[in-house]
């Protein structure tokens, strides 16, 4: 079910989110499948809709800052710094995981990737489900990612229990991804954000 994004589309998204559903919706990049991190089963069930490969941690989306304590067990004054610098935006910045978190969310990495989006609506639609959401790309694994809620229909015609129609992502790349999990930074995908800002962030760093 598609429906235009309103305050009652994000009350109807938070209800489902409550009782483990799946929603839809538009992001700062992309269009988006989000599920309550915290919910094991929900997570798995999202999982399984996409297809994704075991292997691969979910990423997952805050509404404030203060959240990334929910999910980053050890915030490295790099992270504080290149979280300064960026957020919000679209980075994705990989740490390590709180020990509480389901393996259906970090995939036995001991890691997650979190980000906060650079878009008022999709931040309230968060904030208003509880803080934090999934953020994996409204798409199935392999496929590209969806640009329109109708997209996102096509894709999953069932399963998604709400899709919010925020309008056609007009985004070109995807979010940049940053592992600082490890002793050194590890530039896994470059995207909206380039390898030469964050160096500039890391010379500041070590000067």
């Amino acid at each position: 079910m598609i429906i235009p994004d309103n305050q009652r589309a994000r009350d109807q998204a938070a209800t489902i989110i409550q009782r483990g559903g799946i929603i839809a919706f538009r992001t700062d990049t992309f269009y988006g499948l989000g599920v309550d991190p915290f919910n094991a089963v929900a997570v798995q069930g999202l999982r399984e809709l996409k297809g994704r490969e075991e292997a691969k941690p979910i990423l997952v989306l805050i509404s404030d800052l203060k959240d990334v304590d929910l999910f980053i067990s050890d915030r490295a004054g790099l992270f504080d710094r290149v979280s300064e610098r960026f957020w919000p935006g679209p980075l994705t910045l990989v740490g390590r995981a709180r020990d509480e978190l389901a393996d259906a969310l970090t995939a036995g990495t001991e890691t997650i990737g979190v980000r906060l989006p650079a878009d008022d609506a999709a931040r309230d639609l968060i904030r208003v489900c509880g803080g934090a959401l999934t953020g994996t790309s409204a798409n199935l694994s392999g496929l590209p990612p969806a640009r329109t809620a109708q997209e996102v229909e096509t894709y999953f015609p069932t399963r998604v229990d709400l899709i919010i129609d925020g309008g056609e992502v007009l985004v070109i790349e995807p979010s940049s991804v940053l592992d600082l999990s490890g002793a050194a930074p590890r530039l896994i995908r470059e995207g909206a954000v380039t390898r030469k800002e964050l160096l500039r962030v890391f010379a500041t760093v070590s000067s």
